[in-house]
C-alpha cells in the first residue's frame, strides 16, 4: 500500500499563510484532480476552517468559534489523510511553537507517511509590527510599547512563534533534513505570486494547477486606524463570539474582515532602536540555516530588515494624529451605520451598543 506525502505547513504567523491558504482552498479540486490534497470536512465548507480546527483540536485549545467547535477535527484530518494518495497538504500558522509533546502526537499519527513540514519566514521589521497589528484584530487594546517589551523578553507567543530555529529544532527532530522546508518571504512590493511560486516548489506541486487567484488577504492597518480598534476594543472588553451579546463582537469583526481598518497612509514600522536587535536575529536564523541541511527557498538574506532611510521619520503607533484619528473615527462611524441599515432585522440591543461604542471612541 502507497502512503501520502504530508508536507505540514506550520506558519510562521504573518508570512503571507492567509494567502496560501485561500488559494489552496479555491484550488482543492483542481489540484485534487492532479493528485494534491487539500482536506475538508465536509463536500460544501471551507478547507481553510477545517484545518484551523483541526490544529486547535491538537493543540488542545477552543477559540474562534462556538465552544467545542474544533473537536474531533485532527481526528477527522488523520483520517482524511490516511485516505489520500499523492500529495497532502496540512495548513496552519498556529503549529509554529506547538510543544514537543503535540508535535509527537502529529508525527505519531502520521506515522507510514513521509512527512515533510514547511515553514514560512519573514524578517522581524516587517513581521513584528504586522502581530501587533494581528493582535489588535484579535480583541487585544495593549499599545505598542508595551507589545514591544514582550516581543524584547522573548515570552510573547508571536516571537515564539518567529524564532526560525527554536520552531525548526522542535519540529524537525525526528526528520532528515531534505523534510525540513524553509521559504523565505519575498521582499515587499514583490507580490503573492512570488510567494506563491516558492510554496509550489517547497510542496512539489505544479503552480498551473491552481490557477484561481486567491481573494482572502490579511490586510495591513495604518497608525490611526490601529489606535481606534484597539480604543474601541477597550471600551467592548475582550472580544469572544462565544458571548452572550456576540452579535455585538461579529459585527466589530465583520467590519476588520471588510477592510474597514485596512490601509492608512502612515505604516505601523518597527522603531529604529529595534532595528540591531532583528538584524542579530536575523544573522543567527541564517546561520541556523547554512548549518542544518535543511530545503531553502528564495534568499537567506531576505531575512534581515531593508536598510532604514535616514530622511524618513518614525512614527510612534502610540500617538496617532488628532485630524486623522478623527477621520478614520467617521470611517468607522460611516461604516457601522451602513452595516446597520443593511440588515434586515437588527437586533433591538445592538443599537444602543453600537452607539454608545462609537461615541466614546473619541471621546
Amino acid at each position: 500500500m502507497s502512503h501520502a506525502q504530508v508536507f505540514v505547513h506550520i506558519g510562521a504567523p504573518k508570512t503571507g499563510t492567509t494567502y496560501l491558504q485561500d488559494r489552496l482552498s479555491r484550488n482543492a479540486r483542481t489540484l485534487a484532480r492532479e493528485g494534491v490534497h487539500f482536506p475538508t470536512r465536509a463536500l460544501v465548507g471551507e478547507p481553510a476552517r477545517f484545518h484551523f480546527q483541526a490544529a486547535l483540536d491538537l493543540l488542545g485549545q477552543d477559540w474562534g468559534g462556538d465552544a467545542g467547535h474544533a473537536d474531533g477535527a485532527w481526528p477527522a484530518m488523520v483520517k482524511q489523510v490516511r485516505r489520500k494518495r499523492g500529495t497532502v497538504v496540512i495548513s496552519h500558522e498556529i503549529l509554529a511553537p506547538a510543544p514537543q509533546a503535540k508535535i509527537q502526537r502529529l508525527m505519531s499519527d502520521l506515522e507510514g507517511h513521509d512527512v515533510h513540514v514547511v515553514y514560512t519566514a519573514r524578517d522581524l521589521a516587517r513581521q513584528v509590527p504586522a502581530a501587533w497589528q494581528e493582535s489588535i484584530k484579535q480583541g487585544r487594546s495593549w499599545s505598542f510599547a508595551r507589545y514591544l517589551r514582550r516581543v524584547e523578553g522573548g515570552g510573547n507567543w508571536f516571537m515564539r512563534a518567529f524564532d526560525l530555529p527554536t520552531v525548526l529544532n522542535q519540529w524537525a527532530a525526528n526528520l532528515p533534513p531534505e523534510n525540513v522546508h524553509v521559504i523565505t518571504v519575498p521582499r515587499s512590493g514583490s507580490g503573492p505570486e512570488l510567494l506563491w511560486e516558492r510554496f509550489c516548489k517547497a510542496t512539489r506541486i505544479d503552480a498551473s494547477h491552481a490557477p484561481e487567484q486567491a481573494v482572502r488577504v490579511n490586510e495591513s492597518m495604518g497608525i490611526e486606524q490601529a489606535h481606534v480598534l484597539r480604543r474601541l476594543n477597550r471600551r467592548l472588553g475582550s472580544r469572544d463570539p462565544r458571548r452572550a451579546d456576540n452579535e455585538l463582537d461579529r459585527l466589530v469583526q465583520s467590519l476588520i474582515e471588510d477592510g474597514t481598518f485596512a490601509g492608512g497612509a502612515r505604516r505601523i514600522e518597527l522603531p529604529p532602536r529595534l532595528h540591531e536587535w532583528a538584524d542579530n536575529h536575523a544573522s543567527q536564523w541564517i546561520d541556523w540555516l547554512h548549518g542544518s541541511g535543511a530545503h531553502v527557498i528564495g534568499d537567506p538574506e531576505e531575512l534581515r530588515p531593508a536598510a532604514l532611510d535616514p530622511d524618513t521619520k518614525w512614527r510612534d503607533p502610540d500617538k496617532p494624529g488628532k485630524r486623522r484619528l478623527a477621520a478614520v473615527s467617521m470611517g468607522v462611524l460611516e461604516a457601522v451605520a451602513r452595516e446597520a441599515a443593511g440588515r434586515q432585522a437588527p437586533p433591538r440591543s445592538l443599537a444602543p451598543r453600537v452607539r454608545a461604542g462609537i461615541h466614546r471612541i473619541t471621546s
